[in-house]
């Protein structure tokens, strides 16, 4: 292969992505790096706030960029943010399914309503979100990629996460089990398990020097993930290099899973 055909592999420019929990973690490293690559971004997630400030971001380093507020497991606002994002930019190429909850707790403890949530968001939402974008994707019939995010924790169990683990084994199953479904339809669907990666909601990881260096203890690389570790799985999970990929969790934890 010459050059020009590698780069092609990896070319994802002028695809439409829809991100939910665009404005997280993981959704906003999502959304400006398939933005950097040229790819259309619909931003969705709950806050109109936060999602006009991405939009605000993309647009400002050269990138197009919508969003649509919606709650993602509300089907009716789901088959909503689907149909805008096939108005606005005729179809659907990729989705990441980025919105996510967790609220560590006791078993005993926990009450019924918070662990329904839990199960609400990060798997109805994301069952929700699969379906009306795959039907998009089906109904227009040039295939697509469907990157679900997972957790290290959806393989390995762990005290007070007795609804968030189960929560993202389920993800690896939609994964695992639409892989086999949508292969007929060209429709690649791999999910991306990472571990602690740096965002606002982890940056005390980082900064508790004691906390950092007991959790490296399980990181055969030494370090915690960074949003560019992320960003190099999606874009190669939306691109034509992962085409005979499909139903795969892909651990980006460097090696904590391994061993």
């Amino acid at each position: 292969m010459d050059r020009q055909t590698i780069q092609e592999l990896f070319d994802v420019s002028g695809k439409v992505a829809l991100i939910t929990g665009a404005t997280g973690g993981f959704g906003k490293a999502a959304s400006l790096g398939l933005s950097a690559a040229g790819v259309k971004i619909m931003a969705t997630g709950r806050s109109a706030p936060k999602l006009e400030g991405l939009v605000k971001e993309i647009r400002g380093a050269g990138g197009e960029a919508s969003f649509s507020v919606g709650n993602p497991v509300d089907y009716g606002d789901v088959r909503r943010v689907v149909q805008e994002t096939v108005t606005a930019y005729g179809g659907v190429d990729i989705l990441i399914t980025a919105a996510g909850l967790n609220k560590p707790k006791a078993i005993v403890e926990q009450p019924v309503e918070e662990w329904e949530e839990i199960m609400d968001v990060n798997v109805k939402g994301t069952w929700l979100f699969c379906k009306e974008a795959g039907r998009a994707m089906i109904e227009r019939g040039r295939g697509g990629k469907v990157i679900l995010v997972s957790s290290t924790r959806g393989k390995l169990g762990m005290a007070r996460y007795t609804a968030y683990s189960p929560s993202k084994a389920a993800v690896d199953l939609i994964t695992k089990s639409l892989g086999c479904e949508w292969g007929p339809h060209k429709i690649n669907v791999n999910a991306i398990a990472p571990t602690v990666f740096r965002t606002d909601l982890t940056q005390w990881m980082f900064d508790d020097q004691a906390f950092y260096k007991n959790f490296l203890v399980r990181i055969p690389i030494g370090r915690l993930g960074e949003p560019e570790d992320f960003i190099g799985a999606v874009i190669f999970l939306s691109s034509k290099a992962s085409d005979f990929m499909t139903g795969s969790v892909v651990y980006i934890d460097g090696g904590y899973t391994a061993g």
